[in-house]
């Protein structure tokens, strides 16, 4: 994959979902995944992927595989587009629809894009993304926090 950017979110949604840090996902995640990318998919289509890079029939896939799956449902997308995916994201994580996600969530979402992040390291981040100090991120420190604009 040619797309750092897209190859870094692919990692951080991989990440997300390997939670034993196993190196590998189960590939009835992925709709989840490709839907929390903002990917449109047919999932007969889908399925014919997952079998493809999963011919030993184990349910579950690496990151290179996962990233050729994900990248095969990819448009172009423009700005508009990403920011849509990630008010998506943010949604996911702001259940009660507040506006806003609390310093602790974002500590939990930090953890797991990253177990080598330290608490002094998430104290860190936290700080340069919570600048107003309010304890909570809303949707445009989230914005610029995933995207450095």
């Amino acid at each position: 994959m040619a797309d750092p950017e897209k190859e870094a979110m692919y990692l951080k949604a991989f990440q997300m979902f390997d939670t034993g840090k196993t190196g590998f996902i189960d590939a009835s995640k992925i709709p989840t995944i490709l839907n929390t990318l903002g990917h449109n998919f047919v999932d007969e289509e889908l399925q014919a992927l997952i079998e493809g890079h999963d011919p030993e029939k184990t349910g579950k896939l690496n990151f290179d595989a996962f990233s050729e799956i994900a990248g095969h449902f990819l448009e172009e997308e423009d700005d508009e587009a990403m920011q849509q995916e990630l008010k998506e994201a943010f949604r996911l994580y702001d259940r009660e629809g507040n506006g806003y996600i609390t310093t602790g969530t974002l500590r939990e979402i930090l953890k797991a894009l990253d177990d080598k992040l330290g608490p002094d390291d998430l104290d860190g981040i936290i700080a340069e993304i919570d600048t107003d100090g309010s304890g909570t991120v809303d949707f445009d420190e989230f914005m610029e926090m995933m995207t450095g604009e």
